[in-house]
């Protein structure tokens, strides 16, 4: 099992109207996925959301990725998700940023996609979240064709390419970045393995719950003869919470704090998309709060979240493998958790616990992708006749006899 943080720009309270404040979150948020690259983390993951106040004010992190990327060295950074609704993202908008992400990462770009958060964030683009399915599906399977052909042309229902152009520039070396979708009711676990793409499983309700939806995936991608991409990224990767301190008398202390589950009424009133949990608090009504000791334990043994000292976690964290888990990706920082001890759970979670459940050195995206096979030829089409110049810069990086149409 390997492992990740997600981060999310999440601001909660009054400090969403500041505009230190926000700057100041989004700073911290870039240092905490720096900072765990030096402690076996192998991924960063990355939300993006619009017009969400307090729950998530990061609206375009591919523009942070190259940052990351170069003050880095092996921790990879994803997208969690980037939104492929035609009015959000064109679909050629996002083959250029993927493509362009994954030359400047050199290749430790993992592509997340969805369909957005709800009816509320979709409204910031007019568009209603009956649509984005559809609009999903096209974009998708016409993104695989834009990094391959170089005559590329389409007509569907919510965009089109009427002339042959080459969408550029094109993944960097053999395949392309791994591919993900948010994944919430059952029937998009089931596609999302029929694909043969990872899924990516926002976690808020018993560990347990989650293995039908994740044996769904399995069943599904096991039955996978031709995969979305150019390679099958078996891979399903859940969110949830960690409190891993040295003091593990602190760690509960933080379990229990004033405000602990407040994310929790803001997915609950942004998130229409995902199945309502029962009970559910939304915004601004008061969090449900673990109230005693008795509480925690129960929370920890349904796996809604790992809590205490690296000892103690270790035993905790089993189960996560039980259900089929194959990435466990935390939420930081968590509600309570002051900022140094955001970086002391990074290093000790990363030192202590790591080791003992992620043996391999290599990230499974990567030596997914050594299998990348094409699934398009260079041209849809036979290429038309084109001029080649007559001379061109002495310092051009190819010689004029590899000359290609420029379509």
């Amino acid at each position: 099992m390997e492992f990740g943080l997600f981060l999310n720009g999440y601001l909660p309270g009054p400090a969403a109207h500041n505009g230190n404040a926000e700057h100041e979150m989004i700073m911290r948020e870039l240092q905490y996925a720096i900072h765990a690259d030096g402690y076996n983390w192998k991924y960063a993951w990355f939300g993006e959301h619009h017009a969400l106040t307090e729950y998530s004010h990061m609206s375009a992190p591919e523009t942070i990725f190259g940052y990351i990327a170069a003050k880095t060295e092996q921790i990879h950074v994803g997208s969690a998700i980037m939104n492929l609704s035609r009015p959000v993202n064109h679909p050629v908008r996002n083959a250029e940023r993927v493509a362009l992400l994954d030359h400047v990462t050199n290749n430790r770009y993992e592509w997340g996609t969805g369909r957005g958060a709800g009816e509320h964030e979709m409204q910031t683009f007019d568009l209603s979240t009956s649509e984005t399915k559809e609009m999903w599906d096209e974009a998708a399977h016409e993104i695989l064709r834009m990094w391959e052909q170089r005559d590329y042309t389409f007509e569907g229902k919510y965009f089109r390419v009427a002339e042959p152009h080459n969408i550029l520039p094109k993944p960097f070396g053999a395949g392309h970045p791994p591919l993900w979708v948010g994944c919430g009711n059952p029937a998009t676990f089931t596609k999302a393995g029929e694909l043969g793409i990872g899924a990516i499983a926002f976690n808020f309700e018993p560990v347990y719950n989650l293995k039908g939806r994740i044996d769904a995936y399995k069943e599904g991608i096991a039955n996978c003869t031709e995969p979305l991409g150019q390679f099958m990224n078996d891979n399903v990767l859940m969110t949830n919470a960690v409190i891993c301190l040295a003091d593990g008398k602190r760690a509960r202390e933080i379990a229990m704090s004033e405000g602990r589950g407040y994310l929790n009424t803001m997915v609950n009133m942004y998130h229409s998309t995902m199945p309502p949990q029962p009970g559910a608090v939304k915004w601004p009504g008061r969090p449900r709060a673990i109230e005693n000791e008795e509480q925690l334990d129960f929370a920890i043994e349904a796996g809604y979240l790992l809590c205490g000292t690296p000892d103690q976690v270790l035993e905790q964290i089993d189960k996560y493998q039980e259900v089929g888990c194959d990435q466990l990706v935390f939420g930081i920082p968590n509600e309570g958790f002051e900022h140094d001890e955001v970086f002391e759970m990074i290093e000790l979670f990363g030192t202590k616990v790591i080791p003992e459940f992620d043996k391999e050195p290599e990230h499974r995206t990567t030596v997914m992708r050594r299998n990348a096979k094409r699934k398009y030829p260079d041209f849809a089409n036979e290429p038309a006749g084109f001029e080649i110049p007559e001379v061109i810069p002495t310092n051009s990086l190819l010689p004029i006899a590899d000359y290609q149409p420029n379509l």
